[in-house]
């Protein structure tokens, strides 16, 4: 299993809009490009002084269903437009691990 890891802030203004927008659709969106290899996502939210940051898990079974999402540059951020207009700024790069231990089921 490989979890991809981002981060992506937003104003406090825009942090209800972003995450409904996030959970509703894109998260979905995510898994039908993503084929069988999809294992699930979980979206953070962090309330800091001036912006909230979000952190987003998507779960994968392996490199190729991140692929089929992202192509080659698969370490590249996977950002649809319709949710730039909520970000005042976010990581253009994403990190990936391997699960090792989890004792969530």
């Amino acid at each position: 299993m490989i979890v991809r890891i981002w981060h992506g802030y937003t104003t406090k203004e825009n942090a209800d809009a972003y995450a409904q927008l996030v959970t509703s659709k894109i998260f979905r969106e995510i898994e039908i490009k993503s084929g069988d290899g999809f294992h699930g996502a979980q979206l953070l939210k962090r309330e800091m002084a001036e912006e909230v940051e979000f952190t987003t898990i998507i779960w994968f079974r392996n490199l190729e269903a991140i692929k089929e999402l992202t192509g080659e540059d698969y370490e590249t951020a996977y950002i649809p437009k319709e949710t730039r207009n909520f970000l005042s700024q976010f990581d253009s790069k994403v990190t990936h691990s391997h699960l090792l231990y989890s004792s969530v089921e």
